[in-house]
């Protein structure tokens, strides 16, 4: 077995994993990455990026559709599932092939295979017949799709998000168990691809956890497009042949669904497999994640954990930034993770995008709606709004949030404010230029401001 001695492995390549090599290889330190498919891991290669790319398709056929409306007539636009496939893959080969030449270029040894823990310090690579040696060590492990009793993934019928944006062909019907993020940006595309498509949710509202204002504009939607939404509600049951009939309880009591795919998007679990994790001492919470300090340390020197194998929130930049700070850490600087401002975005139709605070003792919300933005209503996306949380005293800006077309891009202005302490009156005296949708954040802040101009004021003065 070919042994490799250097200062830092990490095991997984994702997000957090790579990100984390090539810091740590910037810093000076001998950095291998073990993964056991391919770089760039779920989220670039069965994910974010594949969900992104089917968002994108799926939107540009539904506008295909319904632009007569605005004056375009292409006749009857048609579908192809796999070739849309053709060409997600496309994007996702591209992107892992750029991440393995930057690991390249800056002297990252990039080792395939699954990688198990021996002891502290000692990783052996099952499939690459390769011992590596390491004075510390950083998980990237991530997590998988977690399942409910009596209802496994097959692969056919039962499937994970993996499964359903790797369909050659649009389902007639699909069940989808589970309301959060994974399943609302499913529902999303399948809805525009001509699914009948329905929607089970356990908690009292679709995506769990988000501000409820924003998630009645997109469940609105949804609904006025056919996708039956049952929120509080559970599956009993589910069997059957070529088809699933699941048995829903509701509120209202219980209702049959027939569906050709189901959907389980219920939550996810740690990938700790092979980690010896208890025999390391490494501590984990009741659910299995990894515990690990503001630096990434965990309860043992020398081992540290990023991304997903730390528990929610479960986000690719949430994960790259911590590998950063891994990396700068086990280089012996003093870094740390600084949470004062975490992005999140949702590419349902219309998006969702939040930053910073929802609530809170002495704030002012204020927003400004889409509809009345000429850049929306000139692109026919005039639906939802923007809302901004500002301290009521000293107007420094606390939280923005955001639904409505390009919420994805939008946010990051948002986010830079919170994060440099900026404050109602910073962005109403921002020039922004116009048409464009970054105008709905000045308008929203300037009404904050006491000064809206498109907008009227309470009495109207």
């Amino acid at each position: 077995m070919e042994m490799t001695q250097v200062d830092l492995v990490v095991i997984g390549g994702g997000p957090g994993g790579y990100v984390c090599a090539i810091r740590a290889s910037q810093l000076g330190l001998k950095t291998a990455v073990v993964e056991k498919d391919r770089m760039g891991g779920e989220c670039l290669n069965y994910g974010c990026i594949p969900s992104k790319s089917l968002v994108t398709v799926s939107k540009l056929y539904d506008r295909a559709r319904s632009a007569e409306g605005m004056g375009v007539k292409a006749g009857k636009a048609e579908f192809d599932l796999a070739a849309a496939q053709g060409w997600k893959q496309g994007v996702v080969d591209t992107l892992v092939s750029g991440i393995e030449r930057l690991c390249r270029g800056y002297g990252v040894s990039v080792v395939r295979g699954k990688a198990r823990v021996e002891e502290k310090g000692r990783v052996t690579v099952e499939g690459g017949g390769e011992e590596i040696l390491a004075g510390k060590m950083v998980i990237a492990t991530g997590s998988r799709p977690a399942e409910l009793p009596g209802l496994a993934f097959d692969g056919k019928r039962v499937i994970s998000s993996r499964e359903a944006l790797g369909l050659r062909s649009v389902p007639r019907r699909i069940l989808i168990v589970g309301g959060g993020v994974i399943g609302m940006e499913t529902a999303t595309i399948y809805q525009k691809l001509g699914s009948e498509v329905t929607v089970v949710e356990l908690t009292d509202q679709l995506l769990p956890g988000t501000d409820g204002e924003l998630v009645r504009v997109v469940q609105r939607g949804l609904e006025g497009k056919g996708v039956r939404v049952y929120t509080r509600s559970r599956v009993l049951s589910a069997g059957g042949g070529d088809e699933v009939r699941a048995t829903v309880e509701t509120p209202e009591g219980r209702v049959e669904v027939t569906a050709d795919k189901v959907v389980l998007s219920v939550g996810r679990r740690p990938v700790t497999e092979g980690l010896n994790l208890e025999k390391l001492g490494v501590a984990t919470d009741g659910n299995g994640f990894i515990v690990a300090d503001g630096r990434m340390r965990t309860s043992v020197e020398g081992i540290y954990a990023i991304g997903d194998v730390r528990g929610p929130p479960m986000l690719a930049h949430k994960a790259s930034r911590e590998g950063i700070v891994a990396a700068e850490v086990a280089a012996g600087l003093p870094s740390e993770a600084d949470w004062k401002c975490m992005p999140e975005t949702i590419f349902t139709d219309p998006e969702i995008a939040s930053a910073g605070l929802r609530d809170g003792p002495d704030v002012r919300r204020t927003r400004f709606s889409f509809a009345a933005l000429g850049r929306a209503l000139a692109a026919g996306e005039a639906e939802g709004f923007v809302k901004v949380i500002s301290d009521a005293g000293t107007g420094l800006v606390l939280g923005v949030h955001i639904v409505g077309a390009d919420a994805s891009n939008l946010i990051g202005e948002a986010a830079l404010a919170i994060q440099m302490g900026a404050t109602v009156q910073d962005i109403a005296a921002t020039v922004h230029p116009h048409p464009t949708l970054p105008e709905a954040l000045m308008e929203a802040a300037e009404v904050a401001a006491g000064r809206p101009i498109h907008q009227l004021r309470l009495g109207g003065k």
